[in-house]
């Protein structure tokens, strides 16, 4: 396992050390009111960690999609409000990430002082991953700490450039943990071992789904991606979401399984589907089978057939994972499937198998029906626990320290 010749925190003397951290704040603000602190409490026993060894945090994070621009709705400040009241200490906020005034305020902080700098996507240089700004993000820190798991997958500058102008780059407690679970536990799975993929397209999830089949006993397939496997044989799927131009795709991804029976294949699919007219708590629901499907209805969640199928399946098994879910869960009507698939997970974690969550929608899912506690894990990073899936490596750990 790779990870494990990175260093982590453990590994790291910061007494004395201006210590820059990238986390992960990005949160939910409306009118600067946070709506989930979940992110940032996440990033305390890190933070504390080098604090309490005489370290100077210098936090970096990114908030929403500004590209390259600054959008005031998108500022750290409420964050750093939010920080300080979790850490019981003073949060200094810094209006910038680079700049001579940015420089001089972090130059002259002293053991005790706390920075948050301002949204590093405000510059567009943090995307490009562009030497000259990671060289001014780093400024004069000397130690790198990494607990953004959720951007690991990305070679940015507050991911990977600033790495280069450090004298040790080590992993944070959050982002160890991801690693150990997602790497280390699905190295060598209890088995048998089963994946619920479900969401909307099958095109975000090729490498995952065909890593999958390699290596799990069971693939079971939900949500609008099933539709579009269902498609892909010719089988009408109504006129809801589906990826026509991912046909030829889908059908060699089913050429890779065992099997493509619907009962006892390698790779399970919906034997029956929710269906509705409109796409709202106002929509007209029935269950139809799955090659009986009306074309002028919309699949919107698995039917209760394919729940029990799919249930079955789970008790058999000693490891699960689950990326996105069966339906749209947003809408309470259409998400039973979602829901039930969790509960299963969560039972089956009751009784010693392991359950891990994907994150994405259903992690806020496991969240929703307050799952989440039930569950071996659930990951912080869509995108960063795709590509651990997928077997792929993280830019974001690559560029750190090797022991």
């Amino acid at each position: 396992m790779s990870h494990l010749r990175k260093k982590t925190i453990d590994d790291i003397d910061f007494a004395g050390h201006k210590v820059l951290v990238r986390v992960d704040f990005n949160v939910p603000i409306e009118n600067g009111v946070i709506g989930d602190d979940h992110r940032i409490r996440a990033a305390l026993p890190t933070l504390r960690k080098i604090i309490a060894g005489g370290g100077i945090p210098i936090i970096l994070s990114h908030l929403g999609r500004p590209k390259g621009k600054f959008v005031p709705e998108l500022s750290l400040r409420p964050v750093a409000k939010r920080l300080e009241e979790l850490l019981g200490k003073p949060v200094t906020f810094i209006p910038d990430t680079i700049g001579e005034n940015a420089i001089k305020i972090r130059d002259h902080g002293m053991q005790g002082d706390i920075f948050l700098l301002e949204n590093t996507r405000f510059h567009i240089e943090e995307e490009q991953n562009d030497p000259d700004f990671s060289r001014e993000l780093a400024g004069h820190a000397d130690i790198f700490i990494n607990d953004a798991f959720g951007t690991a997958h990305r070679a940015h500058a507050s991911t990977v450039g600033v790495t280069k102008y450090m004298h040790v780059s080590a992993m944070g407690y959050l982002v160890k943990r991801e690693m150990d679970i997602l790497v280390g536990l699905l190295e060598e799975p209890k088995r048998p071992y089963v994946a619920v993929i479900g969401g909307a397209k099958v095109s975000s999830k090729l490498p995952l789904l065909k890593s999958l089949l390699e290596r799990c006993d069971k693939v079971i397939v939900g949500g609008a991606m099933a539709s579009t496997f269902l498609g892909s044989l010719g089988i009408s799927q109504g006129c809801g979401l589906i990826e026509k131009d991912r046909f030829d795709t889908a059908r060699d991804i089913l050429e890779l399984t065992d099997s493509v029976e619907l009962y006892e294949g390698h790779l399970l699919l919906p034997i029956d589907q929710l269906c509705t007219d409109e796409i709202s708590a106002n929509g007209i629901t029935k269950v139809f089978s799955y090659d009986q499907v009306p074309d002028d209805l919309k699949v919107i969640d698995i039917g209760p057939d394919s729940i029990a199928r799919f249930k079955d399946e789970l008790d058999k098994a000693e490891t699960i994972v689950m990326n996105g879910p069966m339906g749209i869960f947003e809408i309470e009507k259409f998400a039973t499937g979602t829901r039930e698939i969790l509960k299963k997970i969560a039972e089956r974690v009751s009784k010693g198998a392991v359950g891990i969550i994907g994150g994405g929608d259903s992690a806020a899912a496991a969240v929703k029906y307050n799952l989440a506690d039930q569950m071996t894990h659930i990951s912080t990073g869509g995108g960063a626990s795709l590509k651990l899936l997928e077997g792929a490596s993280l830019p974001g750990v690559d560029a750190l320290t090797n022991r």
